[in-house]
């Protein structure tokens, strides 16, 4: 009798010490322990790889690319010098509206007031006229919104219990909007003889509404780019080359 109440009583104690020994650990024994890395888990890789690419598009933003063209022989020397007008398209998909070009107009005329024309005296007949395009193009649409809590959860059956595993993302970062770009062309001609002296482009990936992108910032920062150096063309490719 003595042995068999013995023998109860350790059998009550081992069933009651089961649950606690198989929490132990979070993923239960044949499952992943306390030192196994949550990057290296299928749902963590996915995370980090969104990341790596999202980094990767945000490289792009704020870089100008710049491409300039000057005339061959004799007709480049009237560059830099005498007077100039500036004027802008009106028309195409995707242009500027007119309210908007004024910004881009103003900064052109800064840089060729600093090279050294003269934009007070220009007349519409004689002199120089430096025509403008800018146009803006969305290159990513904005992102949806997300959940900003996601995760995984996990259930593991060992020889010894049962446990539970939860792993849990929290990103509360707003959506990005869309990336626009914006690019700024001019084409400087002789009005006398209506020939192309010289021609550029310059273009800037932004976040529409961002901080330090409004359209006085973008117009100063192609503008500044474009007549970095005038006349003088990229690489000294020339037109009619």
């Amino acid at each position: 009798m003595r042995d068999r109440s013995i023998f109860a009583l350790l059998a009550v104690l081992a069933a009651a010490a089961a649950p606690a020994t198989a929490m132990a650990r979070p993923g239960g024994w044949d499952g992943p322990s306390w030192g196994d890395s949550r990057w290296d888990r299928p749902g963590w890789q996915d995370n980090r790889s969104s990341a790596r690419r999202l980094e990767s598009r945000r490289s792009d933003e704020g870089r100008v690319q710049v491409a300039r063209f000057v005339a061959e022989g004799d007709a480049a020397q009237a560059l830099g010098h005498g007077a100039i007008a500036v004027a802008s398209g009106t028309e195409g998909q995707d242009y500027v509206p007119q309210g908007n070009r004024a910004a881009y107009e103003a900064a052109v005329v800064d840089q060729l007031v600093h090279a050294g024309y003269e934009t007070a005296k220009a007349s519409q007949t004689d002199g120089q006229l430096a025509e403008l395009t800018v146009t803006r193009t969305v290159i990513q649409p904005a992102e949806a919104k997300r959940n900003p809590v996601s995760g995984e959860a996990a259930v593991s059956v060992g020889n010894r219990g049962t446990a539970y595993g939860l792993a849990v993302n929290v990103d509360f970062t707003k959506p990005l909007p869309p990336l626009v770009s914006t690019r700024l062309e001019a084409r400087i001609r002789d009005r006398a003889t209506n020939t192309v002296l010289w021609e550029g482009r310059a273009e800037v990936a932004s976040r529409e509404g961002a901080d330090g992108w409004g359209e006085q910032e973008i117009a100063a920062r192609l503008a500044e780019a474009l007549f970095d150096g005038f006349p003088r063309a990229s690489d000294s490719p020339r037109l009619g080359g």
